[in-house]
C-alpha cells in the first residue's frame, strides 16, 4: 500500500471517529408527566418505589385535586395504562386521574418472588416456594399507612375516590383488599385474578366477609380471558360473588374472548377504568 493511500485511509478513519464523538446523543424516550419515587424502608422491612403519572391539567390547575388509581405490578402495567389512558380522556370516558404503580427499587429486582411475597394472602401448599407467599396483609397495611399517605401528602390526590387494580396475583390482592379493608378504596379492577390461589383461599375469605356484611358499597370490575387456564376458577368465584346480592355493589363482569392470561390486560384495564371511574367521567359510556 502506498504512503499516500495509507494516509488517506488513516485520515478518513480519524475523521469518522471524530464525527462519531461529536454526534449528539440519541435521546431516550420517557413517559411525559411521570416520576419514579423511591421510598424509605417500610414498616414490613421491605423497599418499594412508586411510578407516578400526573394528569394533563396538573400544573395549570394548582388548586384541583384528582382521584387516584393505584396499580399492582407497576413495572409492567404502569406504562400499559399510561399508553391508552389519553384516549379515554379524549373520549370523555374517564376523568383526569393520578396513576400510581407499585414497584421495587434496584437494578434487577426478582419481580416474581417479590410480588408473590406481597400479593398473596396465604402460602400456597402446592408451591415448593410457599415460604415466599402469605404477606398480603402486611403489604396492605403498608399501602394504607405509608404509600397512600405519601401520595396524598406529596400530590394533590383526592382521598374521597381511590381505586385499586391488579392482574393475576395482583388481582388476587385487589380482591383481598376489598374484603380486608372496606372503605380504603372506592373502586377495584381485577383482570384475571388468581382466585384459586392456596386451594381457593379467597373463596373462604369472601364467605367470611358475607357472613358479617350485607353491604359492599364499591364499584368492581372483574374479568377473565377466554383461553386462560384460570378461567374455571374465576367463573366459580364470579358465581359465588354474584349469589350474595350485596347492597351497594356496582359490579361488571367481562370475558375477553380469544386471549390468554396476560393478554387480557389491555382490554380489561381499558374497560375497567371506564366502568369504575364512570361517576366522575365527563360523558361515560359504560355506567
Amino acid at each position: 500500500m502506498s504512503w499516500l493511500l495509507w494516509s488517506a485511509l488513516w485520515l478518513a478513519t480519524a475523521d469518522a471517529g471524530g464525527a462519531a464523538a461529536r454526534a449528539p446523543a440519541i435521546p431516550q424516550h420517557v413517559l411525559a408527566n411521570s416520576q419514579i419515587r423511591v421510598l424509605p424502608r417500610s414498616a414490613n422491612g421491605r423497599d418499594y418505589q412508586l411510578y407516578v403519572a400526573l394528569p394533563p391539567s396538573y400544573e395549570a390547575q394548582p388548586t384541583r385535586r384528582y382521584p387516584v388509581l393505584y396499580i399492582c405490578d407497576g413495572y409492567w402495567d404502569f406504562g400499559l395504562i399510561d399508553s391508552f389512558y389519553g384516549g379515554l380522556l379524549y373520549d370523555k370516558d374517564a376523568p383526569e386521574i393520578i396513576l400510581v404503580g407499585f414497584g421495587y427499587p434496584g437494578p434487577k429486582p426478582d419481580f416474581g418472588a417479590l410480588r408473590q411475597f406481597d400479593y398473596t394472602p396465604a402460602p400456597n401448599p402446592n408451591d415448593p416456594k410457599a415460604r415466599l407467599g402469605g404477606h398480603a396483609g402486611a403489604f396492605l397495611s403498608v399501602i394504607e399507612k405509608e404509600l397512600i399517605p405519601f401520595i396524598e401528602r406529596e400530590y394533590r390526590a383526592d382521598p374521597s375516590f381511590r381505586v385499586l387494580g391488579g392482574s393475576s396475583l395482583g388481582g388476587l390482592f385487589t380482591l383481598f383488599a376489598m374484603f380486608e379493608r372496606p372503605g380504603l378504596f372506592q373502586g377495584y379492577i381485577a383482570p384475571s385474578p388468581a382466585t384459586d390461589w392456596a386451594k381457593d383461599w379467597l373463596f373462604a375469605r369472601e364467605a367470611a366477609f358475607a357472613a358479617q356484611h350485607k353491604e359492599l358499597p364499591v364499584r368492581l370490575f372483574l374479568s377473565g380471558a377466554g383461553e386462560e387456564g384460570l378461567l374455571p376458577a374465576i367463573l366459580r368465584f364470579k358465581t359465588q360473588l354474584e349469589s350474595r346480592h350485596y347492597a351497594g355493589l356496582h359490579y361488571k363482569w367481562h370475558l375477553v374472548e380469544g386471549e390468554r392470561h396476560a393478554g387480557t390486560k389491555p382490554e380489561s384495564y381499558n374497560r375497567g377504568i371506564r366502568f369504575v371511574f364512570a361517576p366522575l367521567a365527563p360523558s361515560p359510556n359504560d355506567k
